[in-house]
């Protein structure tokens, strides 16, 4: 706690005075452009990472960067997009998974979980995930299964958000787009889910605005995450 006190002496020493315009015209309300789904592992950062300052993204974390389905009980996430879509009105959702994902490492071993009841339960909403590699990845290498987990579940928790209304209508309005990202930790870089081609790319080479969600396609390791 000590290291944190320090943190925000710092801050209101080093960092608001610095901004102090910026920070008064966030005290009238919001206006953030994308949504942005990340784990809660603590080596993401998503603002260090996209490099914007508060105001621009509003963000979702949880273990896995789980999304579940509408008609599941209603909870922090869904209220949460809700909000985002039809209240502040962002323009893009951006999943993004990561390297060395601890809740993907539980996905393709479930008993992993036995002792963690809740942590189990919350798992059970990327099953999907789970069945795919399952079924899909007979025969790959242990050491690839964990890269491939990580990007078929980015791709269904996409799929996951389309089944919600706000974000249904505004597809079909044109005026939402979704993203699929992975972040290598060991080498800072971003891949991303390329429509055309049915692989994540490096985010450079992808277009930006290339956002449906399309018909799953077996997935590569080319990513090594």
């Amino acid at each position: 706690m000590h290291k944190l006190a320090q943190g925000v002496h710092k801050f209101q020493r080093e960092v608001f005075g610095s901004h102090r315009a910026l920070f008064a015209r966030l005290a009238d309300g919001q206006a953030p452009h994308t949504l942005f789904i990340a784990c809660s592992d603590s080596r993401i950062n998503p603002n260090l990472l996209t490099q914007t300052a508060p105001g621009e993204i509003f963000i979702i974390r949880n273990a896995g960067n789980i999304i579940p389905s509408w008609g599941a009980p209603i909870g922090g996430e869904a209220a949460t997009i809700e909000y985002a879509i039809s209240a502040l009105g962002v323009e893009h959702v951006v999943v993004c998974g990561h390297s060395g994902c601890g809740a993907m490492k539980a996905v393709l071993d479930p008993d992993s979980t036995k002792s963690m009841p809740a942590v189990r339960q919350w798992l059970a909403h990327a099953e999907t995930t789970r069945r795919i590699i399952e079924e899909n990845y007979v025969g790959t290498p242990p050491d690839e299964l964990l890269s491939i987990a990580t990007q078929e579940n980015v791709l269904a928790q996409l799929e996951n958000l389309r089944t919600h209304p706000s974000v249904a209508a505004r597809i079909a309005k044109g005026t939402l787009a979704l993203h699929g990202w992975v972040y290598k930790i060991v080498t800072g870089e971003v891949f991303a889910y390329d429509s055309e081609e049915g692989q994540f790319r490096p985010l450079a080479d992808v277009n930006a605005n290339s956002a449906r969600v399309p018909e799953r396609r077996v997935l590569g390791d080319e990513l090594g995450v």
